[in-house]
């Protein structure tokens, strides 16, 4: 494996292995069927009751329907990512009440759930088919890397607040957790491309065959170019995008009650962005373009036994490397994960899962005179264990579900994340929940351990009058507490008429010891030049709290059209220590609404509308503003498609968010228009 991965650290190398892979789907020989894979039913065609019943995963490690969930649950499926015309994951969760979404430039995004967005949002856990993506070097999602081919994405599963108890600290405001297809759901073949104003050139190929009765394997590559927004003036931005990824993924049914899953993929991502960095000498700072690089790949194998339709377990490990290389620092870093998850029944009222799971990894950071690691190498490990128990009170009717996750990390040691959950489904139009649930964010790598300059102050002025420049700098903590969430949620689904559903979730959040800067001392400094560092330590110095609503509807207009509705409120206060600063705290809009058309004009035409408002954003000087996206879609033959995008439409260009954490220069999302062709083989 590590031979493998050196190989893969050069985009000539990782370009061959894609060739390879592209010549085994084309020339290949397969025993078995591998044409015509079963396609996905239009959503417009599922009556209301279907889409309740769909079953999600995330919430209690085992299947479970929407409608039988105590939690702000909401699912994006494959066919909402391919109705929305979105390109990458980041943009299909803006479907998701609860969740803000905003574009930072071209190739970056903030995403958060009920508060505290930013660039590298620290309390939303993120996951593939089980496998974290969360980084744990500045805690939170570099959405960029996320970039699989969408039409191998089975749904999206994403909860609104805390997830703790079984996925463990970090999973505070809540989860995504991408599900992509089992390999015999796409055999078969695909090829898609496509391109426009924005999206210069895409495109992406698939095959799924049968190695035997019971075992199926996919290969698939994936190749963008996204040219650079604009920046505040109109001018060209230097944030333009190229990844290329390949992947597969073998599912094998063993016997009758055990199954085999090995997947993985490798990518290779270039970045356009332009930092700006501060300096002891005139003219005290410098702006300028860089050429950012990522790359890694990881490999996941999952073995589920059942031993009766209640009662089963599973064993999943995965390893993940990554590397990335930016202007300010480089980053090596090695995971390996191994998680057990069983489930039982204890007579005929009681559920129970548990599990137990060990998480090692390892990095090697490239330090620069800007951000400094200390050390620059580290090891970290997490042991954890969960249980969770599903207690029926009155038989289909009324649960009572109680938990906790035991974690052990190397920053702030034993942790302890209980929830407490009642579930009431009257009939099977209505389904009530509340819960209470305690969840943690433990120190990042940074926050224990980093040196950044952020600022340069020139002698002689209202900021800094003394002789000798200010060199502001930030330092992390040794002595840090993980912040900690108190979660008081009430929710409600049901169905008024067979044509109108509604989900409903409140939410009160009380935070303790959120990490935030405050000023420390300062000294005289001879390096370069004599300056004055005045330091900025990190701190457990302040607290929150947020409350909200949410609102999902789904309204079956007629047979041939369906609308979705989401609108979200949200509102946080902060306070403590006065002096210290968080500064994502209030960066998130207090009003968000979404409205998705999805329309059948005929069998083989489709056409899609979403209007969405975000509220102004004051604290980072973000303005509210309403944007229309639309798509048309038409079929000649029954396995080719032609899909024509509009995106943003009702603006040339306009803001959606300021990053406050990496010194990055934002820019303006763009009006765009792209074109696609899908063939299916």
């Amino acid at each position: 494996m590590k031979i493998l991965i050196h190989h893969l650290n050069s985009p000539s190398s990782l370009a061959r292995l894609l060739i390879i892979i592209v010549c085994v789907i084309l020339f290949g020989n397969w025993e078995g069927k591998a044409w015509g894979a079963e396609e996905a039913k239009d959503l417009t065609e599922m009556s209301l009751e279907q889409l309740m019943n769909i079953k999600v995963t995330s919430v209690s490690r085992k299947p479970q329907k929407i409608a039988d969930v105590a939690a702000a649950v909401f699912v994006i499926t494959q066919e909402d990512i391919r109705r929305s015309g979105v390109t990458s994951i980041a943009d299909a969760l803006r479907m998701v009440p609860g969740l803000e979404v905003a574009r930072i430039d071209s190739n970056k995004w903030a995403v958060s759930s009920r508060g505290f967005n930013d660039r590298i949002a620290n309390k939303m856990l993120v996951q593939f088919d089980g496998r974290t993506v969360y980084t744990p070097l500045f805690a939170g999602v570099f959405w960029d890397r996320q970039d699989i081919l969408l039409e191998d994405i089975d749904r999206i599963e994403v909860i609104r607040g805390p997830g703790a108890t079984l996925w463990g600290a970090n999973a505070v405001n809540g989860i995504i957790n991408i599900i992509t297809k089992q390999a015999d759901e796409t055999l078969g073949g695909l090829v898609i491309a496509g391109g426009g104003n924005v999206e210069r050139g895409f495109g992406g190929a698939r095959f799924g065959m049968k190695l035997g009765e019971d075992t199926s394997l996919r290969f698939f590559v994936k190749y963008l170019d996204r040219s650079a927004f604009v920046d505040t003036s109109g001018n060209d931005a230097a944030d333009g995008w190229h990844t290329v990824r390949g992947g597969f993924r073998l599912d094998s049914g063993l016997t009758q009650r055990d199954s085999l899953t090995i997947q993985g993929d490798v990518y290779y991502s270039r970045l356009g962005e332009t930092f700006t960095i501060p300096l002891i000498v005139p003219p005290f700072s410098s702006t300028f373009d860089s050429t950012s690089c990522a790359f890694g790949g990881n490999i996941l194998s999952l073995w589920k036994h059942a031993f009766s339709e209640s009662a089963d377990f599973a064993l999943q490990l995965y390893y993940d490397r990554t590397e990335q290389r930016f202007a300010l620092v480089g980053e090596k870093r090695d995971i390996f994960d191994i998680d057990f998850q069983s489930r039982f029944q204890i007579g005929g009222r009681q559920e129970i899962v548990w599990g137990a799971g060990y998480r090692y990894t390892h990095d090697r950071t490239a330090n620069t005179d800007t951000l400094t690691f200390i050390p620059s190498n580290k090891d970290d490990k997490i042991f954890s264990a969960f249980v969770q128990n599903d207690i029926t009170i009155v038989n289909r009717h009324l649960h009572l579900i109680l938990g906790s996750k035991f974690e052990h990390n190397d920053y702030t040691g034993f942790e302890v994340q209980p929830t407490a959950r009642l579930l009431w489904t009257p009939d099977k139009t209505h389904t009530a929940w509340a819960a209470v649930s305690r969840a943690v964010r433990t120190p990042s790598r940074s926050d224990n351990g980093v040196r950044f300059n952020i600022q340069g102050i020139p002698p002689g002025t209202s900021a800094n009058p003394g002789p000798l420049p200010v060199l502001v700098q930030v330092r992390g903590s040794e002595n840090l507490k993980a912040e900690e969430l108190i979660a008081y949620e009430l929710g409600c689904r049901f169905e008024p008429t067979r044509s109108v559903a509604l989900d409903l979730a409140t939410f009160y959040n009380v935070y303790k010891g959120l990490i935030s800067a405050t000023p420390g001392e300062s000294f005289v400094e001879d390096f370069s030049a004599p300056h004055l560092v005045s330091l900025v330590n990190l701190s457990n110095s302040l607290d929150a709290e947020g409350y909200g609503a949410e609102l999902a509807a789904s309204v079956r207009a007629a047979e041939w059209w369906r609308l979705n509705a989401a609108y979200t409120f949200l509102r946080m206060n902060l306070h403590g220590d006065q002096q210290a600063t968080l500064s994502n705290t209030t960066a998130d809009p207090r009003h968000q609404f979404s409205l998705r058309s999805s329309m059948d004009i005929s069998h083989d035409v489709e056409f899609d509308l979403w209007l969405r408002y975000v509220d102004e954003i004051p604290s980072i000087g973000v303005g509210s503003y309403v944007t229309l996206d639309a798509r048309l879609s038409w079929k000649p033959w029954k396995n080719i498609e032609l899909s024509l995008v509009g995106q943003n439409m009702l603006h040339d260009h306009f803001s959606e968010f300021v990053s406050q954490v990496i010194p990055t220069r934002h820019s303006d999302v763009v009006r765009s228009f792209y074109g696609k062709i899908t063939w299916t083989f």
